[in-house]
This record gives C-alpha cells, sequence and structure tokens, in this order.
C-alpha cells in the first residue's frame, strides 16, 4: 500500500499513547479540581480549621478587648491584614502563661526564628482581588465579613466570599458601611433598627463620598 493511501502522516501514531493518557487523567483531574473547589477550604460557611495554637478570638477581642488592629496591624495600610508574627504574641506571653503547654509552638517558634504556620481560613481565589485597606479605611467593618469574631472561641468562615455575596454589598452599601473610627467595635449597631442603620450608613456614604464600583476590573485585574 502506498504512502499516499494514508490521510494522516505515520509519525501521527506516536501521539496516540499521549492521547491516551491525557484521556484516561483528564477526568480525574477535572474531579479533583471540581472537588477541591466546592471544599470547605475554598468556599463552605462554617470551615474551622485547626490551628497550631488554639487562639482564642473570644478570649483576646472579646473579654480582654484587644483591639483587632494589633495582631493585623497592616489591615489599614495594606491589601492584605497581615498574620502578626511570632514577636507580637511574646509581647505578653513573655509574662503571661509562659509554661503552658499550649503555648509550646510559639515559645519553639521564637527560639529558633521560624514562623508558625497558622492555617488560613479566609482563602479568596487568585483571580479575586480584594484590598482590606480600601473598605476598612471607608467605614467598613470586619465584622460585615468575618462576623463576630470577638464572640468566636475558633475563628470560621463567616459568610460565602462569593461574587454574589460581594456585589450584593456594593449594589447596597447603606447597612454596611459606619464611621471608619468605628470598624473594630463589632458590637456596634446591634441595637439599632435596619432603617436607622441604612440611615447611618447612607451619612458616611455621603461623608466619604462612596459609590462602590460594580465593574468586573475592579475585582479582576
Amino acid at each position: 500500500m502506498s504512502q499516499e493511501r494514508f490521510t494522516f502522516p505515520q509519525w501521527t501514531n506516536l501521539a496516540l499513547p499521549a492521547m491516551a493518557i491525557v484521556g484516561a487523567t483528564a477526568p480525574l483531574y477535572v474531579a479533583i479540581v471540581v472537588a477541591y473547589g466546592f471544599s470547605p477550604d475554598t468556599l463552605d460557611v462554617g470551615h474551622m480549621p485547626e490551628q497550631p495554637i488554639p487562639f482564642s478570638h473570644k478570649l483576646h477581642a472579646g473579654e480582654l478587648g484587644i483591639d483587632c488592629r494589633y495582631c493585623h496591624n497592616t489591615v489599614e495600610y495594606t491589601q492584605h491584614a497581615a498574620i502578626p508574627p511570632t514577636e507580637t504574641c511574646m509581647n505578653c506571653h513573655a509574662q503571661i502563661h509562659p509554661q503552658s503547654e499550649k503555648l509550646e509552638p510559639l515559645f519553639e517558634s521564637y527560639e529558633t526564628g521560624m514562623p508558625i504556620e497558622w492555617v488560613r481560613v479566609h482563602d479568596l481565589p487568585q483571580y479575586a482581588y480584594f484590598n482590606h485597606s480600601a473598605h476598612v479605611n471607608r467605614g467598613v467593618s470586619c465584622v460585615e465579613c468575618h462576623g463576630r469574631v470577638d464572640t468566636m472561641e475558633v475563628v470560621y468562615q463567616h459568610e460565602t466570599l462569593s461574587m454574589g455575596w460581594c456585589l450584593s454589598c456594593h449594589r447596597n452599601p447603606e447597612p454596611h458601611v459606619r464611621d471608619p473610627k468605628l470598624i473594630t467595635q463589632l458590637e456596634w449597631g446591634i441595637d439599632m433598627s435596619d432603617e436607622d442603620r441604612e440611615i447611618e450608613g447612607a451619612h458616611w456614604l455621603d461623608v466619604n463620598h462612596l459609590n462602590p464600583s460594580q465593574d468586573c476590573s475592579t475585582c479582576h485585574r
């Protein structure tokens, strides 16, 4: 049989094994990606990973009244709310409960210089842009996204953090805006009626000339 009878050149036979491998592994790859995308690690409200040290926000932010910005000290200036370095924790715990077994990872980190491997609770996808400073400096309190962390023994994901959830706030920001000086007073406004809360929010929208963008490029850059 002559070469001219073949529709494709003979070298294309070499591609068949590669195509077979791709065809066999692609469904598994897609299944893993989809499963991870819908796992508690990425989307689910209530996601509560175990941390290397049992840190209680209820005790520190609630009972002791430590301002959120003492630990997350970049939240007003940068895109990210910094996870506190070991030295921040040691400012207190060098004197408070220094013999606690629960704090052994903290002292080990301090002695070795190796950071504590905290597990991220709120993990936005890389294609979504969010700037903490742009929100808190305009009166969007921590509680709007993270819930009442001052009442949480263990921090968990309080909201879906989905695109629809973000857009609902940008479309109707009044109930979510307050005096920027009150952003870390998480209990503020709980005794206000919905109408009074919206009036207060509308006031600060006007004072700060806020008009939240709904353009795709705002969050997808």
